[in-house]
């Protein structure tokens, strides 16, 4: 059983990555939690948010984070659960009425290696249409915070 003194907690602060410093990010693909297979679209911008249901700072974010999804139908949105059941899982997307895909598998996570990596829980990538990790909030995205990132990288 997780207990939410188990994870690191980020600062949610924002890290943007100049274009010619960027590397590619992995393949977002797999198996969601509603049980559909997931591939994301390259050629759009994607925020990537990993989560737990047992995460304090990931249940704040989370009206934030499905508000922008809705406002923002160009970009893609894609969870990555890590380190927890399926049950909370899907007992926290009905809570907190979240729409966009989450992927169940976290070693996703760790392919993120050598890139700037999701290093707490919550951790929100912001990946630009060329593929590549453009920005990180480690910790708790707030709406304003995300949505600057998120059209920053928007009009590259």
């Amino acid at each position: 059983v997780s207990t939410e003194q188990s994870f690191v907690s980020g600062n949610g602060i924002s890290t943007f990555i100049k274009p010619d410093a960027r590397q590619s990010a992995p393949d977002l693909a797999g198996a969601t939690l509603d049980g559909t297979k997931l591939v994301s679209s390259p050629s759009q911008v994607r925020v990537v948010n990993v989560w737990a249901s047992w995460c304090s700072p990931c249940r704040a974010e989370a009206p934030a984070l499905e508000e922008l999804s809705k406002s923002l139908a160009e970009v893609q949105f894609i969870g990555v659960l890590t380190r927890d059941n399926l049950v909370s899982a899907r007992a926290f997307l009905s809570r907190f009425g979240i729409t966009y895909p989450t992927l169940i598998d976290d070693s996703i996570i760790t392919s993120f290696s050598g890139n700037i990596l999701p290093n707490a829980i919550p951790t929100t990538l912001v990946i630009d249409k060329k593929g590549r990790v453009a920005a990180r909030i480690s910790g708790e995205a707030t709406y304003s915070a995300l949505k600057e990132l998120i059209v920053k990288v928007g009009k590259e």
